[in-house]
């Protein structure tokens, strides 16, 4: 049976649209908010994902001799 979640990118890239929508300020008030609350499961779905990610880099992550070790990632402003 194929997996029915959706891809990061893919809810990413609809989180994109619905807040340039938003944005916008076209959309009638019942059409914001049934698109706003879209976005908010979009929103965490996607911070899930980068939690996930995050969690398995760092097992993956070993020091010199083979012991694992956690590294923290670097913030955008710290490269």
């Amino acid at each position: 049976m194929p997996d029915k979640a959706p891809k990061f990118e893919e809810a990413l890239k609809k989180l994109e649209e619905i807040v340039k929508k938003l944005e916008e300020g076209e959309l009638p008030l019942e059409e914001s908010l049934k698109v706003f609350e879209e976005g908010m499961g979009l929103a965490r779905f996607c911070e899930k994902s980068l939690s996930d990610a995050e969690g398995r880099v760092e097992k993956l992550v070993t020091d010199g001799e083979g012991k694992r070790v956690r590294v923290k990632f670097e913030e955008e402003g710290e490269r």
